[in-house]
C-alpha cells in the first residue's frame, strides 16, 4: 500500500479543487448506538476506530450558547424533546410546537422572542481547531425549514406554504438572518480556517421532491443563496445536503452556489449515479453514496464492497467524491459490512 502524502485538509481540499488527492477522501455518518457498536467490535475507543479505519471525518465547531437560560424541560426555542426508538435507533424528537397556535405574524411579535445572535460565543474557537490543523474544519450553515416545521408542526408546516405564506417568510427570515450572523462570527474568529459550510435542506423524498419547486424557490433559495454568498466570500465551501428524490431542483442549487452535494441516496428515483455524473460532475463534488437503506444494513460484504467499487467508478471518475454512506449509519448495521466499507474504499482510492 502506497505511503500517505496529505492529511485529511489537503486530501479534501484537493478534491474540492478538482485535484487528484494521493487517495479518495472517506467520510463517516453514524448513529450514537452505532459507533458503540463498531468500537466494541474493533476493540477501541471512537477515535482509535477512525484511525484504523483512515477516516478523514471534518471537526465541527459552533458558538457556545450563553444566552438566558432556557425554562425547565425545554430548549432555547422553546422546545420540548423526547426520545423515540425507531427499531434501528433512537432519536431525540421535537415534542411540542411553540409557534403552532398562532394565525398571524403580529401574534408570534407580540408573543415569542426569538434568539439573538448575542446568544452566543466564539472565544474559545481559536483554541478548539490549536493542533487540529491537519483536519477539515466545518462550521456555520443553516436548515432553517427543519427548525421552522418543529416550530409549527410538521402538518402545519406544510399548509403554511401555501394558506400562511407571510408567516413563512417572515419566521424563514428569523432563521436565516440567526443563520447568517452565526455564521459570520464564526468566519471572523479563526479567519481562513474553515473549509466547508453546512448550507442544507430536505428537499426530497423516496419518489419526489417534498414541496412544489415554485415554493423551493419563493421560500428557500433566496436565503440559501446569501448564506452561499457568504461562505464562499470567506474561502469556505458550500456543502449541501438533502435527501431524496432531489434532481429536478439541483439546476437551481446550483445557480445559487452548491459546491458539493449530498448524501446521493442512489435508490431515489432520479439520483443514479451514472446519470447525476454525466450530467453534474463537471459542477458538483458528490460526498456519500454507500446505501444504508439496504447495501449497508442487510447486504452480505461482498454487496458492500461492489457498492462501493461502483461509486468510484460512477461518482469518481475523473475525480470529484468523496466516499461515505448516504445518511447516518443505521445500528442494526453489521459491523463487519461498516469495516468493508473503509477497508475497500481505502485500499482502492490509490489508483483511482
Amino acid at each position: 500500500m502506497p505511503k500517505e502524502t496529505m492529511t485529511p485538509r489537503e486530501r479534501w481540499l484537493a478534491v474540492l479543487n478538482r485535484q487528484k488527492p494521493d487517495r479518495i477522501p472517506m467520510d463517516y455518518w453514524a448513529t450514537e448506538e452505532t459507533n458503540r457498536n463498531l468500537c466494541a467490535y474493533l476493540g477501541c475507543d471512537f477515535n482509535e476506530m477512525l484511525q484504523r479505519l483512515h477516516i478523514d471525518t471534518p471537526l465541527g465547531v459552533g458558538g457556545r450558547y450563553v444566552g438566558p437560560p432556557p425554562k425547565r424541560g425545554e430548549d432555547i426555542w422553546g422546545m420540548r424533546h423526547r426520545r423515540i426508538e425507531y427499531g434501528a435507533g433512537v432519536y431525540n424528537e421535537a415534542d411540542n410546537a411553540p409557534l403552532a397556535q398562532y394565525e398571524f405574524v403580529d401574534e408570534i411579535e407580540a408573543n415569542y422572542t426569538w434568539p439573538s445572535p448575542d446568544h452566543w460565543d466564539y472565544s474559545h474557537l481559536p483554541e478548539e481547531i490549536h493542533g487540529q490543523e491537519h483536519r477539515v474544519i466545518k462550521g456555520g450553515g443553516s436548515e432553517p425549514f427543519l427548525l421552522y416545521k418543529n416550530l409549527r408542526g410538521d402538518e402545519q408546516a406544510f399548509l403554511d406554504l401555501i394558506m400562511n405564506p407571510e408567516i413563512v417568510h417572515y419566521c424563514l427570515d428569523k432563521l436565516f438572518e440567526l443563520a447568517y450572523q452565526n455564521t459570520l462570527r464564526i468566519f471572523e474568529t479563526i479567519p481562513g480556517k474553515v473549509l466547508i459550510t453546512y448550507v442544507a435542506e430536505d428537499l426530497g423524498g423516496q419518489d419526489n421532491l417534498l414541496y412544489a419547486p415554485e415554493h423551493i424557490r419563493e421560500f428557500l433559495l433566496p436565503g440559501m443563496k446569501r448564506m452561499m454568498d457568504l461562505t464562499r466570500q470567506h474561502g469556505s465551501y458550500v456543502f449541501h445536503h438533502t435527501d431524496g428524490a432531489a434532481r429536478e431542483i439541483l439546476p437551481d442549487l446550483i445557480a445559487i452556489g452548491i459546491q458539493v452535494l449530498n448524501p446521493i441516496q442512489w435508490r431515489c428515483r432520479g439520483m443514479e449515479r451514472e446519470g447525476l455524473k454525466r450530467d453534474f460532475g463537471d459542477k458538483l463534488v458528490f460526498h456519500g453514496g454507500v446505501d444504508n437503506q439496504q447495501t449497508l444494513p442487510f447486504g452480505a460484504v461482498e454487496d458492500v464492497r461492489q457498492e462501493v467499487l461502483d461509486n468510484y467508478r460512477f461518482l469518481g471518475a475523473g475525480g470529484g467524491y468523496i466516499l461515505a454512506p448516504c445518511h447516518n449509519i443505521q445500528s442494526i448495521t453489521p459491523p463487519e459490512n461498516i469495516v468493508a466499507m473503509y477497508k475497500t474504499g481505502y485500499e482502492a482510492g490509490w489508483v483511482s
